[in-house]
C-alpha cells in the first residue's frame, strides 16, 4: 500500500527567493542535519527531488517547503516517487552470484529476473502461482529466510531437494512438504548478499536492466516492464 496519496508536509526550509541545485542542497542538508546525496529538477510543478539515503524528499523553486511523501499520477495511477526509487536503487545485474540461486526456466528462458524470497512468505508464494503464467522466462530464486524462526530449515530443504526448482515449486505453489535438508545451502551468502543490496523485505524483484521491484508484482505489470527491456 502506498504510505500516503498526497506528499505531507514536513517543515519550513528558509532559502533564497530562487534556489539553484546546489543552493536547495546546502539548504536540506541544515535542515536534515545530515548529507543529501543528490538534487535534481523533477519537471513536476517546479519541484526538486532530494535524495537522502534510500529517501526522496521534494521542495520547491524557492525552498520554502519540505514535502516527504509520494507524488502520484492521477491518470495513470503511477506511484511516481516509488517508481524512482527504484531506479535509484537499481544494480549491475551481472554482479549478482546466480549460483546461489534456485534456476527455473520456463519455455526459451530469454527473459530473465531475479528474486529474494522466503519460504515462509504469504508474499512470495502469491508471486510463485502468478509466475506461473509468464512463459519464456529464467527465474533465479535467492532463497532468503529471514521471516521465521524455520524459514532457514525450509530453505535448506528445498537446496539441497534433487530439483531445487520442482521443491520450491512443489512448496510454494502446491503447499506441498518438503524432506529436511542436510547439504551445506548458502544461506549466509544470500543474507549477506541481501544486506549489500539493502534488501529488508520478500519478495524483491530485480529485472535484468537491473531495477529493483520491491513486493509482488502483477503479472500483467511484469510483462510491461519485460517487454520493456532491450
Amino acid at each position: 500500500m502506498l504510505r500516503t496519496l498526497f506528499p505531507l508536509l514536513l517543515a519550513l526550509v528558509l532559502g533564497p527567493a530562487w534556489a539553484d541545485e546546489a543552493t536547495v542542497k546546502k539548504s536540506v542538508e541544515a535542515w536534515l542535519g545530515g548529507k543529501v546525496d543528490a538534487v535534481r529538477k523533477t519537471g513536476l510543478l517546479g519541484l526538486y527531488e532530494i535524495q537522502a539515503g534510500n529517501e526522496i524528499y521534494y521542495t520547491d523553486e524557492k525552498v520554502s517547503l519540505l514535502f516527504d511523501g509520494n507524488i502520484i499520477d492521477t491518470r495513470t495511477r503511477t506511484n511516481l516517487t516509488q517508481e524512482r526509487l527504484n531506479k535509484l536503487s537499481a544494480i549491475k545485474f551481472a554482479d549478482l552470484p546466480l549460483e546461489l540461486a534456485v534456476k527455473t526456466v520456463r519455455g526459451d528462458g530469454k527473459r530473465v529476473i531475479a528474486t529474494f524470497e522466503d519460504p515462509n512468505c504469504t508474499y512470495c508464494k502469491k508471486l510463485a502461482k502468478e509466475l506461473q503464467a509468464v512463459n519464456n522466462i529464467t527465474i533465479y530464486t535467492f532463497l532468503l529466510p529471514i521471516l521465521s524462526r524455520d524459514s532457514a530449515e525450509k530453505s535448506r530443504a528445498i537446496w539441497c531437494a534433487p530439483d531445487r526448482a520442482k521443491a520450491w515449486s512443489d512448496y510454494m505453489v502446491g503447499g506441498m512438504p518438503i524432506a529436511p535438508g542436510t547439504c551445506e545451502a548458502p544461506i549466509d551468502k544470500v543474507i549477506g548478499l541481501a544486506q549489500k543490496y539493502n534488501i529488508r523485505g520478500t519478495p524483491t524483484i530485480f529485472l535484468s536492466n537491473g531495477e529493483r521491484i520491491p513486493g509482488a508484482l502483477p503479472v500483467t505489470q511484469l510483462e510491461q516492464k519485460l517487454a520493456q527491456i532491450k
